[in-house]
Formats: structure tokens, C-alpha cells, sequence
């Protein structure tokens, strides 16, 4: 009985030595580092730019990875299917990509998946509007997105707001208008939120998408517990509609211009909310607001 315990443990290791190795062989020859637990290979992070299908073919066979980051700009729809036999993800983050709306539907394999991060996702894609974001509300695990640097604008937060089960939704330098804000108020287990300021369109003018009124919409997600702020131009008279919110324990202020005396307003006015505030800079003023936002 020992021996044929210890027989099966020598067989186990060497089925475990063998398919790791395997793993490593390809992991080596798509030129990726990453990250082992209990001898397993459960995390990686490469870069794309010049991946073929022959490359994600081969990162579809580490069946064992939980959290996959991958960088460059030619993920294509077909390619992200081929990624489907990975169902142990838990967090993918992605940073360039050429997906259209209904490429997002191949996101469906990953059921296990709690977080996504997409950042610069098929800028000026003409097949992405952001709303194959939809896609995302069958992720029953799904808590955390973020969505970064696209080209694409309200209808992508139509499609984050059909997204029922989010807890965190981070956000910034896409091209959505003031209004798009609006779709989030059905968020009803939202618990984090991330605004940052939209980017202008090349060679026009826009309002900008995050200000006082902003706010306003804001203080309507009575689930809101944590909020960071970024790149906008705010007032204590603004900030003060977040009283409302029953769960509201921080607020971040980062690049924000807003007096001194409204900041401590605001403390005074929600002595049970947690402020943190960076004074915003003449040089950050000029560089971030003025010129690179224009607001």
C-alpha cells in the first residue's frame, strides 16, 4: 500500500515536472517573464507588438495562468478567441488592441475573470464604439474594469452601465461627452469610482466631461464608498452634493484645481469622509488642463 502511495507521488511530480517544463518552453519562445506558485505557472506578462498567430496559439496552451498583461497594439478579435482555453483567469489587462465591438464577445470564456484593464483599446478603430463592452455583463465574477485612452465615447458607457455586477470602474482620457456620466446611476453594487477628464478630439473643442455638474449625477450612486478624482476644475459648492451619498468613506483629489479654503470647506462640511488632496501646480495647470485637455 506504501509503495504504491509513494509510486503515485512519483508519478504526479513527474506529470506536474513535465507539463511545467512544457509550459516554460513556450513561455521562453513568445519572450515572456513570469510568475510561479507551488510550481505552477499562474502569471505572465509580454509584450505583442509582434506577435503572430502562431504566438497566441502557443499562450493559449498555459491553461494554468490566472492573471495575463499583455502589451502592444495588434490583438485582433480571431487572436483573442484563440486565448479562450484560458479559463483560469482571474485578471487580464491589456494595453493596445485592435478589438471591435463583437470581438469583445470572445471575453465570455473567461468566467472566472474579477478584473480587466484595458488601456489605449482600438484607438481609431472604426468597428469599435465601445459598445461591445455589453459583452462584459455575462462575466458573473466581473467587479473591476478599467477603461483608458480610447477613442470612444458615450456609447462605451451605455455599455459599462448594462454591466450590473462592477464594484470599481476606473476611467479617463476617452472621448465622452457630459453626458455619458448618466448611464453609471444604475450601477447599484458600484463601490469604487475613478473619473479622470476626457481627451479633446484632434483639431476640435469639447466641454469638458467631468465638473461640477458631473457631480451632481455622481451623488445619485447611493453605493459609492470611494472616489478619485482627476484633471478637472471642482468647487467645495460641487464636491458638497456628495453629502448625499450614505457609504461615502474617501475622496482623492489629484490634478484638481480647487482652493485651499474650498478643500477644507469640504473637510469641515464631511467630517466622516476621508479628503486627500494634492495641490495642483502652476506647471501642472499649464501643461495638463490648459494645453493637453484644454479646459
Amino acid at each position: 500500500m506504501k509503495f504504491a502511495l509513494a509510486l503515485m507521488l512519483i508519478l504526479i511530480s513527474a506529470l506536474i515536472n513535465t507539463s511545467n517544463g512544457s509550459d516554460l518552453e513556450i513561455i521562453r519562445s513568445i519572450g515572456a517573464s513570469w510568475r510561479e506558485q507551488a510550481g505552477i505557472i499562474v502569471e505572465l506578462k509580454t509584450d505583442c507588438t509582434n506577435f503572430e498567430d502562431e504566438h497566441y496559439q502557443k499562450l493559449g496552451q498555459l491553461t494554468s495562468l490566472k492573471s495575463l498583461s499583455i502589451s502592444g497594439k495588434n490583438l485582433s478579435d480571431h487572436q483573442l478567441e484563440m486565448l479562450s482555453g484560458l479559463t483560469e483567469l482571474e485578471s487580464i489587462l491589456i494595453n493596445g488592441s485592435e478589438l471591435t465591438d463583437e470581438g469583445y464577445r470572445h471575453f465570455k470564456a473567461f468566467q472566472k475573470l474579477k478584473t480587466l484593464s484595458l488601456f489605449h483599446p482600438s484607438r481609431n478603430c472604426e468597428d469599435f464604439t465601445g459598445s461591445g463592452l455589453a459583452y462584459l455583463k455575462d462575466l458573473p465574477r466581473l467587479e473591476r474594469l478599467t477603461f483608458a485612452g480610447a477613442t470612444a465615447g458615450d456609447e462605451a458607457f451605455a455599455a459599462v452601465g448594462k454591466i450590473a455586477q462592477l464594484k470599481e470602474f476606473r476611467q479617463w482620457h476617452n472621448w465622452e461627452t457630459p453626458n455619458a456620466i448618466k448611464h453609471l446611476v444604475g450601477l447599484k453594487q458600484l463601490e469604487s469610482l475613478q473619473m479622470g477628464q476626457r481627451l479633446p478630439r484632434w483639431g476640435t473643442s469639447s466641454a469638458p466631461s467631468f465638473d461640477d455638474e458631473t457631480l451632481e449625477v455622481i451623488a445619485q450612486i447611493k453605493s459609492l464608498k470611494r472616489l478619485t478624482f482627476q484633471e478637472a476644475r471642482l468647487s467645495a459648492a460641487g464636491l458638497l452634493q456628495l453629502q448625499s451619498l450614505p457609504e461615502l468613506e474617501q475622496v482623492k483629489l489629484s490634478l484638481i484645481d480647487i482652493s485651499k479654503s474650498d478643500v477644507e470647506t469640504i473637510k469641515a462640511e464631511m467630517p466622516n469622509v476621508k479628503v486627500d488632496w494634492t495641490p495642483l501646480t502652476e506647471t501642472e495647470d499649464e501643461a495638463t488642463l490648459k494645453k493637453k485637455l484644454k479646459i
